[in-house]
């Protein structure tokens, strides 16, 4: 059979993801705080673009209500510039663009009242140092603890290696073996500027494990008992286990005298660093708000701080009045284009989350009404065919969202949950209910008797709630609650 080349003509579609394209799905599922950041970072870069005050805006949006639809181009449609060279420009354009401008008007009153206003009533204010609060962490606590001490400049050298392999927690990471290599010492010399460092404060810093930890804080305290420091030496895991009649078994001791003993060791700091993180908190700020008005939910987006951007007028007319250069013509066209989409994508996304969040309060309304036991299943299906949106969009417009309504704070990928089936066939319960029965069962269960996941399964089934065991130790893990036999506490 003979090879040939031969042309065929098909015809097929594609779907193409243009830059404009690429850049609305980008700020569909950016955070508030990530949002604000992109416009300012397009407001540095992109000189057509400007932001407009709160008030300069209402008075623009009232002449625009009695102007005509030419006069509305400023806030969101496109200009279509005359790009007109002008013949007789014979000087720089920006030369000229400062000779036109009438500097005078700059400092009418119109403009005066754009400046901010500062006020200087006198009245009591806090003190400038309750207000800003400077935290050090646990290397530079540590550090100046070191330049206090009488260790020499070799024994610095050591402390230096081993605060420099402390992790979070104040726990030492590395070995005594490793840190003498790295110093060119004995393995005696590190023991000893060791043991000085676990002086410093926080008690227990730079122990190598739980158990030593405990121990230096005991030494430290001066705790008499010597069945504290026989339990921590001996028989931690034991009380990890909660095994008090274990314990008391092979001490020869009374669980009484155990059980006291173990409430000293809770007494102490297993995470030395602890108070010493690094970690800021983070505030949610939510970006809509659900006020129930009478009997009807309304929704409210949270436009604060959120900048309010326009195309530059003083760029409009230069390119209109065609004095600028073609290359500047052609540079700030393609700004204005560019500052244009960036301003519809921001209103197409607020009217995205607006519409969502719409629909997830027309579903969710008996969770709004009566709290999280009433939360129904819902998957992103529901609201996309309810929007008529497709799944994907649904999905960037409740990644790190936030909503404040009258149950509280949730991210809106809270109300998506699947569902449970109920023993009578009535409709299904959603797994966030079915976790909070979980969690409100178990605080309120008899710490001597703690419920088991197949007594969780029981009561649930009591509540026409059909669930796994195997489901019950899933969830109880996902919230971060130890199973019953680490839950027992010892009757006393």
């Amino acid at each position: 059979m003979a090879l040939e080349l031969r042309q065929n003509l098909k015809l097929s579609q594609q779907l193409v993801m243009t830059p404009q394209l690429q850049q609305a799905i980008k700020l569909l599922q950016l955070s508030r705080l990530e949002l604000i950041e992109t416009i300012n970072q397009e407001l540095e870069s992109n000189p057509v673009l400007e932001e407009v005050s709160t008030g300069e805006l209402e008075q623009q949006q009232e002449r625009s209500e009695g102007a005509s639809v030419g006069d509305d181009q400023e806030w969101g449609q496109e200009v279509v510039p005359d790009l007109a060279a002008s013949e007789d420009a014979k000087t720089p354009w920006e030369k000229e663009a400062v000779k036109e401008t009438n500097w005078q008007e700059v400092w009418d009153d119109e403009y005066r009242r754009a400046l901010p206003s500062y006020s200087f009533e006198e009245k009591e204010a806090p003190n400038y140092e309750n207000i800003v609060a400077s935290s050090s962490d646990l290397p530079d606590h540590l550090i100046w603890q070191l330049q206090l001490s009488d260790l020499d400049e070799s024994q610095r050298h050591i402390a230096m290696h081993i605060i420099g392999n402390l992790d979070r927690d104040g726990y030492f990471k590395a070995t005594v073996q490793e840190i003498a290599k790295a110093t060119s010492v004995s393995e005696e010399e590190v023991e000893a500027v060791l043991s000085r460092v676990q002086e410093f404060d926080p008690v227990g810093v730079a122990a190598r494990d739980l158990r030593e930890c405990l121990l230096i804080q005991i030494r430290h305290l001066g705790l008499e008992d010597p069945l504290v420091q026989e339990l921590v030496s001996e028989y931690l895991h034991q009380v990890e286990l909660h095994n008090y009649q274990q314990i008391a078994k092979s001490t020869g001791r009374s669980p009484e005298e155990v059980v006291q003993a173990i409430e000293v060791i809770k007494r102490l700091e297993p995470r030395p660093g602890r108070a010493f993180s690094s970690e800021a908190t983070q505030y949610v700020v939510p970006d809509i708000y659900v006020y129930k008005v009478d009997d009807e939910y309304v929704v409210s987006l949270n436009e604060e701080e959120m900048p309010n951007l326009r195309i530059s007028p003083f760029y409009k007319e230069a390119v209109k009045n065609g004095k600028a250069p073609d290359k500047a013509k052609e540079f700030i066209q393609e700004k204005m284009k560019s500052a244009l989409w960036l301003i519809k994508s921001i209103h197409q996304r607020k009217k995205t989350i607006f519409k969502v969040t719409q629909s997830i309060v027309k579903f969710q309304r008996e969770f709004l009404d009566k709290g999280i036991a009433y939360l129904k299943p819902l998957v992103l299906r529901d609201v996309a065919e309810d929007v008529g949106m497709h799944e994907s969009t649904i999905s960037r417009v409740t990644s790190n969202k936030y909503v404040h309504t009258p149950q509280g704070i949730f991210e809106l990928k809270y109300f998506f949950s699947t569902g449970l089936p109920r023993k009578d066939g009535s409709p299904e319960v959603a797994s966030q209910s079915v976790k909070e029965k979980i969690k409100r069962l178990i605080e309120s269960e008899d710490p001597v008797k703690p419920y088991s996941d197949k007594q969780i399964v029981e009561i649930l089934a009591k509540d026409n709630i059909k669930i796994a065991r195997r489901t019950v130790a899933k969830y109880r893990d996902l919230m971060g609650i130890l199973p019953s036999s680490r839950r027992k506490r010892p009757k006393v």
